[in-house]
């Protein structure tokens, strides 16, 4: 296994493990975790695309006493292995990673209540010379709409589906979405004020006719680089996307 190191999320509540040169969670992650908040006890998740399982841990930190189980799908072994011992670090049972490919996987249809997903989506990027990096940024053999119809499938009557990605695919995702789920809600994410979203975070519902809602914008960074108010509340504070 490549060399790899502890790191902290979550003002140093929870404890995860990653490759040195490889992927690293980003606070897409941390944020895209945090919009996960309609879970009841004994809810099953699953983290489609998992990398080093920093969703999947934020969102055991935050429901360890409901009762919950979280599985991550993740293609590159080493992930898997690390985000297996990251959970064992932190004491979450319920949480398990799985090195598979996500359209060969074994698991049964519409089993879970939350379906989570941060996919790879760094398409007009040039690859990263790390090969684990540039597979979970450039992943190519499936386009996004495949991406998403694997997740809506998953999903069980009811349940709830998440997902971060570049502003710019909002337009494929709403696609992929029409006809299929719901209670279509999207939220930007400004770097700053004042730029443009780079990033949106979109939740729906499976059988759920609620029209498509836009969320105020969440703004990251102050002008001076410092964490917003309201960003720092999520990434260090660990509160919810409300």
């Amino acid at each position: 296994m490549a060399d790899y190191s502890e790191d902290y999320l979550l003002d140093k509540r929870i404890k995860i493990l990653q490759p040195i040169d490889g992927y690293r969670a980003s606070t897409d992650a941390v944020l895209l975790s945090a919009a996960v908040t309609k879970v009841k006890k004994g809810d099953t998740v699953l983290d489609v695309g998992s990398g080093t399982g920093a969703i999947s841990l934020c969102l055991a930190a935050r429901y360890k006493t409901k009762g919950i189980s979280i599985t991550g799908l993740e293609l590159q072994d080493e992930l898997a292995s690390l985000s297996n011992q990251s959970a064992v670090l932190n004491n979450f049972d319920f949480l398990h990673f799985e090195a598979v490919d996500i359209f060969k996987n074994k698991l049964p249809r519409c089993s879970f209540a939350h379906v989570i997903s941060n996919p790879p989506y760094s398409d007009h990027d040039m690859p990263s010379p790390y090969s684990g990096k540039s597979t979970a940024h450039n992943f190519k053999d499936v386009s996004l709409k495949e991406w998403i119809a694997l997740m809506i499938k998953m999903i069980k009557p009811q349940g709830h589906f998440y997902m971060v990605n570049r502003a710019e695919a909002l337009d494929d995702i709403l696609t992929s979405l029409h006809g299929k789920l719901g209670g279509i809600e999207v939220i930007p994410l400004y770097s700053k004020n004042g730029q443009q979203a780079k990033r949106v975070i979109v939740r729906a519902r499976k059988d759920c006719k609620a029209p498509l809602c836009i969320h105020p914008a969440v703004v990251i960074h102050q002008d001076n680089g410092e964490y917003s108010e309201t960003a720092r509340k999520i990434l260090r504070d660990g509160e919810i996307l409300a």
